[in-house]
Order: structure tokens, then C-alpha cells, then sequence
């Protein structure tokens, strides 16, 4: 069962040993393995090695990423004294009692493998990593990215699923595993690239909330932890399927993927994974854990390692875990990233008690280990030693500075036809990535738990739009909410990476605010192409430069993250699309503002300079322009639209922001919402119509009472924020004049193009 191997061999046979046994561990690094085992007076075990591959692979070590990330993103000081931990997931105050807890992670290459188990496996695995620090879930987030659903069949590169096939089953897993757990998804994004052929991104996110006084660390300290304190693995068993995840996940797709790697896919069980959780957070409750960590990427090997390091060691009895086969390798039952376990670390007083609450819920437990002294990982199964190694070695990977090549950036303007208003904003509101996403939202339950105040779909239900953010009641007995909102902006990330990142937090913001909170913490999953090549680590490298510079300007700080590399096969790369999970806290949830339009004679105005930056925008995109000028947006001028937006809150009725296809599908999505029409005119604006209804600058649309207009316009006044009176809330259709120009589209047409 267990095997022997000599690492006394030539830089191929090095080489020949990582590939044969699947552990994605490059020649520098074979060589420090084999100094490692030279230092220890012996050769490894194949599990040894097994584990070694799984906790320096880079989806679990992070070792290109690491230089970069701590140089932009770690470490942003938040403009109020918060309590942030940063483990699993990140713990933020709330307020006084509470603490909210957010995770961001990827599942791209198994749901581009097998998109229904890969997309729910996915919910289960960050539902965990909230689990695991004490909190209980109360939302889920998804961001989707998929190839172009119109492309050729015929085309299709060998070993590639159909976009429409692909998209079908990561909304179905999404759908089932979340309504099945019972945990509402409220908000997430749906965009289409070819780009994303090859490698579909899954992005899924998780809030929570957690009493401060029962926050639960995954990392065992001397404060929390003693030598005698015993693990409990608990949950589903322990089988053959996720064996490898995490070194499939940090290589390439390539043509032979779909067969090759698909035991490397999880198999995930909503149906454990409701009474686990109920485990986990009734053992918090009554104070019977001292560190809690799921078993995600690298299964118990890592697990057990992270959980245990730096302070204390760990022995493990393998053959006490639970198994679905009877027939697997140790090195399998180490490795295996099966779903729906946690581990546990109990005071041995306490066994008896958890074990109780196991019984009650018919959770399957077992006893596989104690936390030691001597800072060692050792391994027995049967009474035999098996793993035996320095802790710090596993836990502590190679870290690369890789080399980055920076694209230069020449932005230019050429001078277009103006085109047919009304077909432009019609083929807008239709083009893939504007039209309603009803169709995705409205499979999932974003009611349940009875916290969704404002929902992903606003306005009457004959005609519902999008919203910003959504706004949840996590406390019975408080009114003090929290609004979420996601955002990405590959079409800008394609051209500047650096000024698409800054755009990103400008905009998800702006979402924030929009619902009438404020920005409070942000979490990031960052997905890019190969590490490896120069240019996609200069895509990283800008990329991260602009999070950080914005975030940091705005003193909001990243709790949380998770980076994706590897997302590319022999066809495409994917687009650099980091993605933003944005906090924003509402001090009373009956204040919050939705998107859609109220009431006839309302005042509409926008907040806000339109400029004439067209790259990367929906109208440029819809007729094949490839030039224009960047938006730039100003963290000091998003600062004062934040302060402005929330002192007038009370006079505002909607609230949007300007977002993909500008002010014409903003002002339209309103006009959805509340099922009314709305005349505009912007003769004021000093630009040609077609740049004042499409670009995508930083800017807000709000309705207003008449009543308040001079209330509001002196609020604008003092924060020094440009502004315009742009129209009112009125009839059924909507009516656009600029001097000469006159543009009527019927509300009905819009509706249709739309929905």
C-alpha cells in the first residue's frame, strides 16, 4: 500500500516522478523536496510526496501570486478602527455583538469539466469557509463568465463543451445545491466572451454572521489549542473522487482534460451538508470547539497541516476516517477532496458532547487524531508510520517573483457616424450582456431566511429590472443591514488592466451606495490566464496595482480573496477578470433606495461628469470599435458622490448607477422597473448625443420629488459634485431631446428588447 521512491536520480527522473504521480511539482522544486528527504536521512513515501504536491500547488500555496498580492492588496488600513480577520474568510465588525463574514473563491476548471457538480461543489465548498469561523450563512453570491452562446458547434475545439451546454449545468448545480441548503443566492454577475471558451470562470461567494464572543479560528494557536486536544473529522466519507483538485487546478485545460481529469472533479451533497452545518454552528454555540477548518483543497493533508502550523504538530490515524471505498490507497484517503467534511479540534472533555450533537443531526463522525508539540506532521495507518515531516516544510512553498512584461496602452479617438438612436438602444438593452438575467435569477431562491429586504430583481412584478445591491436584515432585532453587490469589467480589463481594476471598485461602489449603504469591505477572486508567461503576470501584476491604489485611496479594506491562475488552454486565455464582492453596511434597512422609478413628475438628475470615454463600452463593442479614451475615475470624486449620495438619501426615490451601455440603458432600466416612461433633455451637456447616452463614466441617475429638488440640488452644491437637471418621470415612453434631436422609443418596445 505504501510505496518507497528514490529521489536519487537525474533531473529527468525528477521530472518523471512529479509527472508520473500527478503532483505538478516543477524541477527547482524536485530538487528541494529531494534536499528535504536527504536532510531526514532517508527517501519519501509516495505520500509524502503526494502531500507535498498538494500543498505547493498554486491554488493552495499561492507562490506566484503571494510577492504581488502582499505588495497592492494585503494590509489596506479601513477608514474606522474595524476588527478584521483575515483566515477561511474574512471576519468584519458589524456591530457591537456581531460580525459579518465574507468569502470569495473560484471553482473554474471542474465546472468547465463537469459544469453541474464543478458550479455546486463550488456553493459547498465556500458555505464552509464560512462555517468554519463560527458564522452562519445567510447569502450567496455568483459571478459567471461563459464563452459566446451563438458560437459554431462546428468549431468547437476538440475536448470543449458547447457555451449553452456549459452555462445549463453551472446554473442547475448553483440552483439545486443552494435551494437545497437553504441559503438564499442574491446577487451575481452573467457575462459572455469568447474568451471564456475554453475556460469558464465560476466565481461563488458566501456571507455571514457570527456572534464576536463565538468567532471560531481555523489556525490552532496556543490560545486556543493544547497538546491533547483531539481532531474530529465530521460530515460526508472520504472517497476517491477530488483526488488531485488542486494540481488540475493549477495547470492548464488541455484537450484530454474532459476524460483524463474528471476524478479530480468533487461530487457534492446538499443534502449533508444542511445537517452539517447545524453541527458545526450548535457545537460553536455551546462552546464545545476550539478551531474549526472544512476540508477544501488538498483534503485532510492540507487541512490538517494549515490547522496545525506554526505553533503545534499533529499525529493522525488514517484508518479511522470514514471511507466510501473500501479499497483506496492512503495516499488517496490523504489527499481525496471529497465534500461536506470539517474538521473539528476538541478538548478531550468535550468528545463526548459533540459527539452527542452528531448522533442528534445523523452526521457521521470520527476520531483521527491529536494535536502534538514537536511541530511535525505524522501519519500512522494500521500502527504503521507512514508520513512523518517538519510541518513548516509543507506549509512554507517556494515563492516566485515571476518575471512580468507590461503592455503599453495608446488610447485614441476616431471620429464615428452617428447612429439610429432608437435601433442602437434597443440592440443595447438585447445584446447579451445588458439584456435581464431573469432567466439565472429567478431559479434561485433569494428568499429564504426571510433576510432579502431589497432583491436582485426590483421594481412591479409585471416588470421587474436589476438592481445594484441587494440589502439584507441579518438580525431579527435590528435594523441595521448589509448590502452586497458584485462586479467585473472584462471588456476595460482587455484593454487597460490597471484602469479596468480601478473602474471595478468605482463601480461596485457605486452599487453600494446606490441602495443607500455605505462601501465597508471588499473581497476579491482574481482569475488570469498562465503565471508562468510574462505577459499574463504583467495583466496580474496591473491589475492588482489598480485594486490596491483605489481600495486603499477609499481606506476600504480587502477581508478576503482568492486568485485563479491557470485559466487558459492551447486556445484562448481568458480576459483578466478579477472580480469584486463588495460590503457596504445601512445603518437602518428601511432607508434603503431602489433602482426602479416611483412616480409621474418625479425630477430625474444625474450625478455625475459624462466624458467622452468610450473604451471598452457596450456601444463601442455593438459596432466593432476597438479605439476611445479610458475612464479614468477619481477615488477623491467618488469620495464626495459616497458623502452626497447618503446625505440626500431621505430625498432620493431611485437611485441607479451608471453602468455598461451608459445613461440611455440606465435611465431604461428604471423606466422597467417602475413600469413608467421618462422624458429627458440634455441639451445642457455640451457633447454629442451619441457620447452623452453611452458612456460609461462614473456617474449616478436619481429620482427626486419636486418638492426636494432645491434640498437635493444644495446637498450636490456643497460636496462641489457636478450635476444636471436631465428630465422627469412621465408617461409610457421614453423621450430624449438634444437641441435638434428628438428619440421616442415606446416603454413596451424597451420592455420587449429587454426581457
Amino acid at each position: 500500500m505504501i510505496e518507497e521512491i528514490s529521489l536519487d536520480v537525474d533531473d529527468n527522473g525528477l521530472m518523471e516522478i512529479s509527472r508520473k504521480l500527478g503532483i505538478g511539482l516543477n524541477l527547482e522544486e524536485m530538487r528541494k523536496v529531494r534536499e528535504y528527504f536527504k536532510s531526514e536521512g532517508r527517501n519519501p513515501r509516495d505520500i509524502e510526496l503526494q502531500a507535498i504536491g498538494q500543498a505547493w500547488s498554486e491554488h493552495c500555496s499561492y507562490k506566484s501570486s503571494k510577492p504581488v498580492l502582499k505588495k497592492f492588496i494585503f494590509g489596506i488600513k479601513a477608514k474606522q478602527n474595524l476588527l478584521v480577520i483575515e483566515e477561511d474568510a474574512g471576519v468584519v465588525d458589524f456591530n457591537k455583538n456581531y460580525a459579518y463574514v465574507v468569502a470569495l473563491e473560484s471553482h473554474n476548471h471542474p465546472s468547465a469539466i463537469e459544469p453541474y457538480g464543478g458550479a455546486a461543489t463550488g456553493i459547498g465548498g465556500i458555505l464552509r469557509d464560512v462555517v468554519c469561523m463560527g458564522a452562519k450563512p445567510i447569502a450567496l453570491v455568483d459571478p459567471l463568465f461563459f464563452g459566446d452562446l451563438n458560437f459554431d458547434y462546428k468549431k468547437l475545439p476538440k475536448g470543449v463543451k458547447h457555451p449553452k451546454f456549459i452555462q445549463s449545468g453551472v446554473i442547475a448545480g448553483i440552483r439545486d445545491y443552494g435551494n437545497r441548503v437553504g441559503v438564499p443566492t442574491v446577487a451575481g454577475v452573467t457575462y459572455y466572451d469568447e474568451s471564456y471558451l475554453t475556460n469558464c470562470l465560476v466565481n461563488v461567494g458566501c456571507v455571514g454572521i457570527v456572534k464576536k464572543n463565538r468567532i471560531i479560528r481555523s489556525r490552532i494557536t496556543k490560545k486556543n489549542g493544547k497538546k491533547g486536544d483531539v481532531f474530529i473529522l465530521l460530515g460526508g466519507r472520504t472517497g476517491r473522487d477530488g483526488i488531485h483538485g488542486v494540481t488540475f487546478a493549477s495547470t492548464e485545460l488541455k484537450e484530454k482534460s474532459e476524460k483524463e481529469d474528471r476524478s479530480a472533479v468533487q461530487v457534492g451533497n446538499p443534502i449533508i451538508k444542511e445537517p452539517l452545518m447545524h453541527v458545526c454552528l450548535e457545537a460553536v454555540e455551546k462552546n464545545l470547539v476550539k478551531a474549526m477548518k472544512d476540508l477544501g483543497g488538498g483534503g485532510l493533508s492540507c487541512c490538517a497541516d494549515e490547522m496545525s502550523y506554526p505553533e503545534f504538530g499533529a499525529v493522525i490515524n488514517l484508518e479511522t476516517v470514514l471511507l466510501k471505498e473500501k479499497d483506496m490507497k492512503p495516499w488517496e484517503i490523504w489527499i481525496s477532496e471529497s465534500q461536506e467534511r470539517m474538521m473539528m479540534l476538541v478538548d478531550k472533555k468535550n468528545v463526548d458532547k459533540v459527539i452527542e450533537i452528531c448522533d442528534l443531526w445523523d452526521i457521521e463522525y470520527s476520531i483521527v487524531g491529536e494535536l502534538t508539540d514537536d511541530r511535525r506532521i505524522k501519519v500512522y495507518y494500521h500502527g504503521e508510520k507512514i508520513v512523518d515531516m517538519d510541518i513548516k516544510f509543507l506549509v512554507e512553498p517556494p515563492v516566485y517573483n515571476r518575471p512580468y512584461t507590461i503592455k503599453e496602452i495608446k488610447e485614441h479617438e476616431k471620429e464615428i457616424k452617428e447612429p439610429v438612436y432608437e435601433e442602437t438602444i434597443l440592440k443595447l438593452l438585447s445584446s447579451p450582456n445588458i439584456r435581464s438575467k431573469a432567466f439565472v435569477i429567478q431559479q434561485y431562491d433569494h428568499e429564504v431566511g426571510a433576510r432579502t429586504i431589497t432583491k436582485p430583481l426590483q421594481g412591479k412584478i409585471e416588470s421587474l429590472t436589476h438592481s445594484d445591491s441587494v440589502v439584507l436584515k441579518p438580525l431579527p432585532e435590528d435594523y441595521r443591514g448589509i448590502a452586497i453587490a458584485t462586479d467585473s469589467n472584462p471588456s476595460l480589463m482587455k484593454i487597460s488592466p490597471y484602469w479596468g481594476a480601478k473602474n471595478i471598485i468605482d463601480e461596485v461602489c457605486r452599487k453600494i451606495v446606490s441602495s443607500g449603504a455605505i462601501p465597508h469591505s471588499f473581497a476579491d477572486c482574481l482569475n488570469f490566464g498562465n503565471p508562468e508567461k510574462p505577459e499574463r503576470m504583467g495583466e496580474f501584476y496591473e491589475a492588482c496595482r489598480g485594486l490596491g491604489e483605489f481600495a486603499k485611496a477609499l481606506g476600504v479594506p480587502f477581508v478576503s480573496g482568492n486568485v485563479s491562475f491557470y485559466n487558459e488552454s492551447e486556445y484562448y486565455s481568458v480576459i483578466p477578470t478579477p472580480v469584486i464582492l463588495g460590503i457596504g453596511i445601512i445603518d437602518d434597512i428601511r432607508k434603503s433606495i431602489t433602482t426602479d422609478f416611483k412616480r409621474n413628475g418625479d425630477l430625474i438628475y444625474l450625478i455625475g461628469d459624462i466624458k467622452r470615454e468610450m473604451a471598452g463600452s457596450e456601444y463601442y463593442k455593438l459596432y466593432g470599435y476597438n479605439f476611445g479614451y479610458i475612464p479614468k475615475p477619481d477615488p477623491e470624486e467618488l469620495k464626495n458622490k459616497i458623502k452626497s449620495i447618503l446625505e440626500a438619501r431621505k430625498l432620493i426615490k431611485a437611485c441607479h448607477d451608471v453602468g455598461a451601455g451608459g445613461l440611455a440603458v440606465t435611465v431604461c432600466e428604471m423606466m422597467i422597473g417602475g413600469n413608467v416612461g421618462a422624458s429627458i433633455e440634455l441639451s445642457k451637456i455640451d457633447m454629442r448625443t451619441d457620447y452623452k447616452l453611452f458612456s460609461e463614466s462614473s456617474c449616478f441617475v436619481c429620482e427626486v420629488r419636486e418638492r426636494d429638488s432645491e434640498k437635493f440640488e444644495k446637498i450636490m452644491k456643497k460636496h462641489n459634485l457636478r450635476f444636471y437637471r436631465i428630465g422627469r418621470v412621465s408617461g409610457n415612453k421614453l423621450k430624449i431631446t438634444d437641441k435638434e434631436k428628438s428619440i421616442i422609443l415606446p416603454l413596451h418596445e424597451i420592455k420587449e428588447a429587454f426581457l
